[in-house]
């Protein structure tokens, strides 16, 4: 019988030929990611094993992200742990403050991260390497602990779920017009605890940026993980700079899957995804005219250059609507470094958007951008949760760059269409 990819690489780092789904498996893992929230407590648990080293210097990511620059004394010294650790650990991956990105931008950009990997991190959106035709998924801070000691971790070996994408895109739709569309379609708990391979004829038009902000989201759906095949669009982006050989995995023909889903962009427009879940989606259509307070487009769903390029092209010569804040974050160094050298932040700033220096911030309700009770924010965020971005009393809307750009301009959510 035939294996899915994601099968086929839990198979290989558990040394078998194969696997199933529902089966219990311990095996060895390519990469282990912690953030400045989650790495401090996989630390501590790390340090109650007595041991004195890390299983490998260079497959262990620390990524200070969510709260730097540091907002306060407390996250301070959260970062101050990483930075001891990583320094007497004498870890490769370790990026302050000057060098560092957004964690799930990060990594696939410096080549950490690549085809075949299994990765786990102690953050739930690591199922954004999927995108790479790697496992990617998100672990407790004690398993990145005793993954940091040994390599290694279990996992019960998920069944998947096949979509299967064709059609056209229609002007403006893009890749997170699409995953909001699907979770909108089997709920939040749609995907629990399996995996969604993205398939069929219509994924050769989704740009890398966009298949990363896919399986960015697909936790959002309750899935483990979310996963590509490697075509030529993966292979283009991984060229010359993955830092570790890779293997490429195709799912067999006859490969089992628990379901598959059929979705013709025909059907697909551009999405928002209402308060207080990422599944209480509704057409464009329907939510034009909200008025909103605040706009983010950033994150590590929606932070890298095509994204910042799109709300570029939209905002050229115009203002952000006033009693609107607009804040543009991008998600790396590199992305900060090519929107600038662009000239993407004289767009931004001429149209009075602030733009930030790389960070989680507003996304989690951390900094720079935190809304007040009674406020409305607009957002390429991943999550919009009760209390997500600040006060329990306010609400978060979730769109794609176009959408937030537009709606920036204009004061309520908006189609690119009305502005343009």
């Amino acid at each position: 019988m035939g294996q899915t990819i994601t099968e086929k690489i839990l198979a290989v780092h558990t040394g078998k030929t194969s696997v199933k789904p529902g089966e219990l498996i311990q095996a060895k893992l390519d990469i282990v990611l912690g953030n400045d929230i989650t790495a401090p407590v996989a630390i501590n648990e790390f340090n109650k094993l007595g041991i004195d080293k890390v299983f490998a210097t260079d497959r262990i990511a620390l990524i200070p992200d969510h709260f730097t620059p540091n907002k306060d004394i407390k996250s301070a010294e959260q970062v101050k742990v990483l930075r001891e650790f990583a320094a007497k650990m004498g870890i490769t991956h370790f990026y302050d403050v000057g060098e560092m990105g957004v964690e799930h931008a990060l990594l696939p950009e410096k080549g950490i991260v690549g085809p075949g990997d299994l990765i786990i991190g102690a953050d739930s959106h690591t199922c954004t390497y999927g995108a790479l035709g790697a496992f990617s998924t998100g672990v407790g801070s004690t398993d990145m602990g005793i993954a940091m000691a040994t390599g290694e971790a279990w996992f019960k070996v998920p069944e998947s779920i096949k979509f299967v994408i064709k059609g056209k895109k229609k002007k403006w739709v893009s890749g997170k017009d699409l995953i909001l569309y699907i979770i909108g379609q089997i709920g939040v708990d749609g995907a629990r605890y399996q995996a969604m391979e993205f398939t069929g004829p219509a994924i050769k038009d989704f740009s890398i940026d966009e298949r990363f902000t896919i399986a960015n989201m697909a936790i959002e759906a309750g899935a483990k993980n979310g996963i590509f095949g490697v075509d030529e669009v993966t292979l283009a982006y991984v060229k010359g700079r993955t830092i570790r050989p890779y293997q490429i995995y195709e799912s067999d023909a006859d490969a089992t899957y628990v379901r598959t889903i059929e979705i013709d962009l025909a059907d697909v427009d551009m999405q928002v995804a209402f308060p207080h879940l990422p599944e209480n989606t509704k057409r464009i259509d329907e939510a034009k005219g909200l008025k909103i307070d605040q706009v983010v487009i950033g994150s590590c769903t929606n932070g890298r250059i095509e994204d910042l390029r799109i709300a570029a092209d939209i905002m050229k010569g115009k203002k952000v609507a006033k009693g609107v804040r607009c804040i543009i974050i991008p998600a790396t160094q590199q992305i900060y470094k090519q929107a600038m050298n662009e000239g993407l932040f004289n767009i931004f700033i001429d149209a009075n958007a602030a733009v930030s220096t790389p960070t989680c911030g507003p996304c989690l309700g951390g900094h720079m951008g935190i809304l007040a009770k009674g406020e409305r924010s607009l957002a390429t965020t991943n999550r919009n949760f009760v209390g997500r971005m600040g006060s329990t009393e306010s609400e978060v809307y979730l769109a794609s760059p176009a959408v937030a750009a537009a709606s920036a301009i204009t004061g309520t959510i908006s189609s690119p269409e009305e502005i343009i």
